[in-house]
């Protein structure tokens, strides 16, 4: 059994079971866009109106990814969290650039309710330690991108294009001793293929830990959320362009979802 402290808004409307739907949101130079396989961007909208549009289709959370980060962006994306603040009254994370207490402390105070670090974690594990004393673990996300390499799944950094010589379920187990609240796991195998979740890593990874794990990477249709959740029982999937597009809207989802004897928040 997974334990719920570490994250404060698990369960809302409902029991500590309730599974999470969350809409991620990629963003560059202001705009959402959305990849296959971390390449080939388009164009998905602006980020604030698609917040305020998942909200009101009853998204459990949000996360915002700040792609091509850099220090000279940091209060360009402060401004996003506080517009995104403004408009929805649900738990959003933000992450992208974030590489020492001060780059979170600011966003946390924009409006943000929890971050997210990928690549700085990796190269800085002692950052976790310090974010998780800072704010508390059920602020801190790690998020982990990863790719098989010779039949090993391999953590990559820098928006999935420099691989590491960490191995995905180590660096994950890692990262929980060391504060992680929760773990976003990214399959770029998968990632924008639509050809379904990596339901044998998750599984593996959320065996592994005892804090929750979103699914991400490979969603397609309303059956691969069904399937993600029945085969691996991870605690949220995780989508981008499905739903940006239009192809899965919330509510249908949930219901399917429901029918399924899957629990889930309804609006």
């Amino acid at each position: 059994m997974k334990s719920n402290f570490s994250s404060p808004f698990r369960g809302l409307g409902g029991s500590g079971l309730t599974k999470r739907i969350i809409p991620c949101l990629d963003v560059k130079d202001g705009r959402t866009v959305k990849g296959v396989n971390f390449v080939d961007l388009r164009d998905a909208g602006d980020p604030v109106e698609l917040a305020w549009n998942y909200s009101q289709q009853g998204a459990d959370e949000l996360v915002f990814l700040d792609i091509t980060a850099t220090v000279e962006k940091r209060k360009t994306l402060v401004e996003l969290v506080k517009s995104v603040a403004r408009q929805i009254n649900i738990p959003f994370t933000i992450g992208g650039g974030i590489n020492e207490i001060a780059d979170a402390d600011a966003l946390l105070n924009a409006g943000a309710d929890k971050i997210s670090i990928n690549s700085a974690a990796v190269r800085n594990p002692a950052l976790i330690d310090e974010l998780a004393k800072a704010f508390g673990v059920q602020f801190v996300i790690v998020a982990v991108d990863t790719r098989i390499i010779a039949d090993k799944n391999i953590v990559h950094l820098n928006g999935g294009r420099l691989p590491t010589d960490k191995q995905t379920l180590d660096w994950i187990k890692e990262a929980e001793n060391r504060g992680a609240g929760e773990i976003l796991l990214t399959s770029m195998d998968h990632d924008g293929t639509k050809a379904g979740f990596d339901q044998g890593l998750l599984k593996q990874v959320n065996d592994a830990v005892n804090i929750p794990v979103i699914a991400s990477g490979g969603a397609g249709s309303v059956q691969h959320f069904v399937d993600v959740f029945e085969q691996t029982n991870v605690d949220a999937a995780l989508a981008a362009s499905v739903f940006h597009y239009g192809e899965i809207l919330i509510p249908d989802l949930k219901t399917v979802l429901k029918q399924n004897n899957i629990e889930v928040r309804l609006t």
